[in-house]
C-alpha cells in the first residue's frame, strides 16, 4: 500500500443525519462486513460502546478503515450531539476531507453549520453528503438551494437523485443524464466551470475547446477543494444503499490523498522561538504521528489512536511521546475496524493507526523517533468552552481518591471535560458542554466503574473585577525574637477592557524595594486574583503597577514583600468599586412552533434577550438568545415541561457580564459568612 492509495475521511453533522448507518452502508458496500448493522438493535460497527447501544446514538468518535479498489479508507465517524462535539472537533486533524453529512427531512441544523465553518478555518477539504434522500417530505430542491444560500456558490452536486430517490446520477464524468430535478447537464457545466477557475492554462482551453475532459481534471479538482473552492454535494440513502457505490468512488477517484491535501498546521518549539513545520507524507523519513484520541478500557486499557504524517511506524519501533526522554516499543501495532483491533505490520504517511497499554500517550501528543522532533506540537484546536458544571462526592466515604483517578481517566478521553478541584469550597466540579454531556458522564461512572456518586449543583464561574481606578498601600512590619519581617508596598490599580485579563507593572524607580522582591509583590498579588477579594471568585480584566515602596537592609524578606503585596491590592480594590462578573451563553433552542411563545417568554423571564428566531423544517422553529448561566440549572426539564418533551437545546460560552446589584450582595454575603467563622 503506497501513501497515494490512503484516504481518511470523518464523517460530520447533526445528531440524527444518519452518519454512523452510513458508516454502515459504506463498509458493506466495500465488503468488509458481511451484511448491515442496525442501531435500533445494537449491532453496528461505530456504536459498539454499551451506552451507545442503550441510547441509540453516538457518543464518541470511532474509526473503521476498510479496502475498496485497491484503495485504503479511514473511515472516522463522530457523534452529532452539541453535547459531545469535543469528540467530533478533535478527529478532524486525522482526516484529509471532512464530509458534512445533512439530513434531508430536517436540513441544515447547528452542527452542519459548527462543522463546515470549523473544517474552513482549518482550511481541510469539505464535502456535504444529503442522507435519507428517500425520506417522505424531503424537498430535495429547497434544501440544495439552502445549502448554496448558507454556504456559498461553491457547494455544487456531483451527483443527483433519480429514479424517484432510488439511485444516483453521476454529474461530474457524465455529462447527461435523468435526474430527478435540475439538470444534469447544467451540473456538469457548473462543476467544470468552478474547477477550472483554479488552473489558468485549463481555462484558456476550456474556452477553447468549450469542453473538457473529466480525467484532465483531477489535479484541479484536489486544488478546488484545498483552497475550499469547490465543496461537492452528493445524495445518498444510507438505508437502501442509494448511493453509497457511488459514495465510493467518488472516494477514490476524486478525494485528496494524505500527500494531496493541506498540510496540518504543525509548529515547532514554545513562545516567540516557535516556527511552522512541515510533516512530509515521505515512509522513509523520521516519524510524526499525533494522538488525536484516546480511550480508556477497563479490560484493554489505554488505547492511543494517532495519524501517521510521516515516516513509517512498525511493532519495533520505538517511539517517544512529546517531550519524553525515554522511548517506548510499539510491541503490538493496530488499525481499527470499530471494537476490532486488528493487528497490522506497519504504519506509513496517512495512517491512522493504534497502540494500546501506553500509559504516557496522552489526547494531542505528537510520537516520533528522533530527539530534533520532541518540541513539536500542532496548532492548537478550538473547543467549546466547557462551561456546564456539576459539584460530585463520591456516596462511600473513603472514595474520595478514586472519585479523582476515574474522573481524571475520563478527562484524558475527552477534551471538553474539565476536572477541577475548588480549595475554597473543598468541591470537586466536572464542568461539560452541556446537560447531557455530564449526565453520560455519570453514567459512564456507574456502569463502567462501577463507582456511586451524588451530585449538586456547582458554584458559577462567577469572576471578579474593578471599575475604576484606585491607589493601594500597605506596611508589613512583625517583630519576633530576633530576626523580623519588614516590606511596604505603594501600588495602583486600573480596570482593563473585558476578556484582557491580567497585567503587572513595575515602575520602581531607584531601588526603593530591590529587584528581587517585585516577585514577591506580584505573587502577593496573584493569590488575590485566585481566591478573589469580595465574594471569593477568580479576578480579571485588572492591571496593577507597583511605583514605590520600602525595605529594610536586615528584615527585608520575601515573605514579607508577598503580604505587603496581597494586602497593598486588597487595600486598593476596596476602593476601586469592586463588582462580581457572571457568565452569559448564547442558548439555541429548538421547539415546535406551538411551544415558541412559552419559550421565548421563559427566556425573558429568566434575566435572557431573544436574539432571533428561525423557522427550521418539519414544523419547528430555532430561538437563539443571550442568557446568564445561572438562570439555566435545571433547563432541560423545565424545557421538557414546555414543549411536552419536544424541545432541544444548546449552549455556548458568550462573554462575562455585571451581575445585578442584589445578587452580588447575596454572594458577598455568602462568602463573608464561612469567613467571619474562621
Amino acid at each position: 500500500m503506497t501513501t497515494e492509495a490512503i484516504r481518511a475521511v470523518a464523517l460530520v453533522g447533526h445528531a440524527g443525519a444518519g452518519k454512523t448507518t452510513l458508516a454502515e452502508a459504506l463498509l458493506h458496500q466495500a465488503g468488509a462486513i458481511p451484511s448491515m448493522g442496525s442501531i435500533e438493535r445494537g449491532t453496528t460497527v461505530c456504536d459498539f460502546d454499551p451506552l451507545e447501544k442503550q441510547h441509540q446514538h453516538s457518543l464518541y468518535s470511532a474509526v473503521a478503515h476498510f479496502e475498496y479498489q485497491d484503495t485504503r479508507v479511514h473511515l472516522i465517524d463522530t457523534p452529532g450531539y452539541p453535547d459531545f462535539l469535543g469528540q467530533a472537533i478533535s478527529c478532524l486533524p486525522a482526516a484529509e476531507t471532512v464530509i458534512v453529512v445533512v439530513n434531508a427531512q430536517t436540513g441544515i441544523e447547528l452542527t452542519t453549520t459548527r462543522m463546515m465553518n470549523w473544517a474552513a478555518r482549518r482550511k481541510l477539504c469539505r464535502m456535504i453528503v444529503v442522507n435519507k434522500i428517500d425520506a417522505e417530505n424531503a424537498d430535495l430542491p429547497a434544501l440544495l438551494s439552502a445549502l448554496q444560500q448558507t454556504f456559498g456558490k461553491e457547494c455544487l452536486p456531483i451527483n443527483l437523485p433519480a429514479a424517484g430517490g432510488t439511485k444516483v446520477v453521476d454529474c461530474f464524468f457524465n455529462p447527461a443524464g435523468e435526474s430527478d430535478f435540475s439538470s444534469v447537464e447544467q451540473a456538469h457545466r457548473a462543476l467544470i466551470d468552478q474547477v477550472v477557475e483554479v488552473d489558468e492554462e485549463l481555462m484558456a482551453l476550456y474556452l477553447e475547446q468549450g469542453d473538457i475532459d473529466p480525467e484532465q481534471l483531477h489535479a484541479p479538482f484536489e486544488k478546488a477543494l484545498r483552497e475550499g473552492h469547490l465543496v461537492p454535494i452528493c445524495f445518498t440513502s444510507a438505508r437502501t444503499g442509494a448511493g453509497v457505490r457511488e459514495l465510493l468512488d467518488i472516494f477514490v477517484k476524486l478525494l485528496p490523498n494524505p500527500a494531496e491535501g493541506n498540510p496540518r498546521p504543525f509548529i515547532k518549539g514554545e513562545g516567540p522561538d516557535a516556527k511552522a513545520f512541515r510533516a512530509v507524507p515521505d515512509p522513509d523519513k523520521h516519524v510524526v504521528a499525533h494522538v488525536f484520541k484516546v480511550s480508556v478500557d477497563p479490560f484493554v486499557g489505554k488505547l492511543g489512536v494517532f495519524k501517521v504524517h510521516q515516516g513509517t511506524i512498525t511493532k519495533d519501533s520505538q517511539l517517544f511521546v512529546g517531550n519524553a526522554r525515554k522511548p517506548f516499543k510499539v510491541g503490538h501495532l493496530f488499525m481499527l475496524r470499530g471494537k476490532e483491533h486488528v493487528e497490522v505490520e506497519r504504519c506509513i504517511p496517512g495512517d491512522i493507526g493504534a497502540v494500546a497499554k501506553v500509559e504516557e500517550i496522552a489526547f494531542d501528543a505528537v510520537l516520533h523517533d528522533h530527539h530534533d522532533e520532541d518540541r513539536l506540537h500542532l496548532q492548537p484546536l478550538e473547543f467549546p468552552n466547557p462551561i456546564y458544571g456539576l459539584a460530585i462526592d463520591p456516596v462511600k466515604r473513603g472514595d474520595e481518591q478514586r472519585l479523582w483517578e476515574v474522573l481524571t481517566k475520563l478527562a484524558a478521553e475527552d477534551p471538553c471535560l474539565k476536572v477541577e478541584r475548588l480549595m475554597a469550597t473543598n468541591e470537586t466540579v466536572v464542568r461539560g458542554l452541556g446537560e447531557l454531556h455530564i449526565r453520560t458522564l455519570l453514567e459512564r461512572m456507574t456502569t463502567q466503574y462501577k463507582l456511586e456518586v451524588k451530585t449538586h449543583p456547582p458554584r458559577i464561574e462567577y469572576r471578579e473585577t474593578i471599575t475604576a481606578p484606585a491607589e493601594g498601600h500597605h506596611r508589613h512590619k512583625k517583630q519576633t525574637g530576633g530576626a523580623g519581617q519588614f516590606g511596604e508596598v505603594f501600588l495602583r490599580i486600573e480596570p482593563l477592557p473585558r476578556g484582557a485579563g491580567f497585567e503587572f507593572v513595575d515602575e520602581v524607580k531607584g531601588g526603593a524595594i530591590p529587584s528581587q522582591f517585585i516577585p514577591a509583590v506580584e505573587k502577593g498579588v496573584q493569590q488575590v486574583l485566585e481566591s478573589g477579594a469580595i465574594a471569593g471568585y477568580p479576578m480579571q480584566d485588572v492591571r496593577v503597577v507597583v511605583y514605590d515602596g520600602k525595605t529594610h537592609p536586615v528584615d527585608g524578606k520575601e515573605v514579607a514583600f508577598i503580604t505587603a503585596g496581597k494586602k497593598a491590592f486588597l487595600d486598593a480594590v476596596m476602593k476601586a468599586r469592586p463588582i462580581v462578573l457572571e457568565p452569559i451563553v448564547h442558548i439555541e433552542v429548538t421547539v415546535p412552533e406551538a411551544n415558541l411563545g412559552d419559550v421565548t417568554g421563559d427566556i425573558s423571564s429568566k434575566r435572557g434577550q431573544v436574539t432571533g428566531t428561525q423557522p427550521v423544517r418539519g414544523g419547528m422553529v430555532t430561538v437563539a438568545g443571550l442568557v446568564p448561566l445561572s438562570e439555566l440549572n435545571n433547563y432541560q426539564s423545565r424545557l421538557k415541561s414546555l414543549t411536552g418533551g419536544a424541545g432541544s437545546y444548546s449552549v455556548e460560552f458568550s462573554h462575562y457580564e455585571p451581575v445585578p446589584p442584589n445578587v452580588q450582595q447575596q454572594l458577598v454575603a455568602q462568602h463573608k459568612a464561612p469567613a467571619a467563622e474562621d
